[in-house]
Order: C-alpha cells, then structure tokens, then sequence
C-alpha cells in the first residue's frame, strides 16, 4: 500500500508542477496534497508541524496568485478601475475557451478598466503591461513552491526509501 500512496504522491507533484502554469489546477496546493498523500504512508511518520508551515505557504500562494496582477497594474500606474479589470479579465480569461486567456484576460482586463477610467490610451497600456508582469511573476512564484516541494517529496522519500522499498 505505501508504494502506491509513494506513487499517487508523486503523480500529484507533477500535476502540481504543471499546474502552476495552467489555471485548472491550483499548482502548489495539489503539490502540498501529494506531500499530505506521502505522510499517510506507514513508513514515513505524520510530522503535522511540516505539513501545517507547508500547507500555509500553498494557501499564501494561491491567494497571492489572485492578487499580484493587481498589484503590478497599480504599480504601473494604475488605478482601481484598472486592478478591477484586472481580476474580472483574469476570472473571464479562466473560464475562456480562448487559448491563452489566462494571459490575454488580465491585460485586456486592465487596459479595457484604465480606458474606461481615462482615454489616455498610453497609460492603459502601461498599466496592462504591469498587470501581464504580475501574471508572470506569480505564475513563477508557483512554480518554485512546487519545485520546493517536490524537492521536499524526494527528500522524505529517500529518507525513508529503505522502510519504503
């Protein structure tokens, strides 16, 4: 039984990687889920303090994830309108059946908030162009907590391969 929880944990550390580029899938809390996964094994014991500081920093990411394209608009000179077209193009751009509007949505968003806010047509681009920044930086914010993670999965799995194997 441990090995197919090692293998279903590992499988869940991939989804969890590739989940920090494709909005379905929350990256670094399906990553914590395989680690969770992992601690169910007989042979690894349950060490509910790193699960727990785990599990929070998933938690942050998932939530900064959702805030940091607003926050790179209002650094480029954005305003509210532009941070609002910002979250309501990243949740149009998630459920769009357009390949790539998790990126297209958040610029789009931002610049359509910046033209309604003000005409000035230079300034909304700035601003979508914050907001496409900080899509960036979050998409690789996710993908280094995955890779922790999983680096993380790999350390307790060897740790305890001769209990496992």
């Amino acid at each position: 039984m441990d090995i197919i929880l090692v293998i279903i944990g590992g499988i869940l550390m991939v989804l969890g990687i590739i989940g920090s580029f494709l909005p379905v899938l929350p990256g670094p809390l399906t990553s914590w889920i395989g680690l969770l996964v992992l601690h169910f094994t007989e042979a690894i014991p349950t060490n509910w303090t790193f699960l727990i500081i785990t599990l929070i920093i998933a938690i942050a990411i998932w939530v900064l994830d959702y805030i940091i394209p607003a926050i790179g608009t209002k650094k480029f000179g954005g305003s509210k309108y532009g941070m609002v077209g910002t979250t309501i193009g990243l949740l149009v751009g998630l459920f769009s059946p357009i390949p790539g509007g998790i990126i297209i949505g958040p610029f789009v968003g931002a610049l359509v908030g910046e033209l309604i806010y003000d005409n000035d047509s230079n300034k909304a681009l700035k601003a979508a162009f914050g907001s496409f920044l900080g899509f960036l930086t979050s998409t690789f914010l996710k993908f280094v907590v995955a890779l922790i993670f999983l680096g993380l999965y790999i350390s307790e799995v060897y740790s305890y391969k001769s209990l496992l194997f």
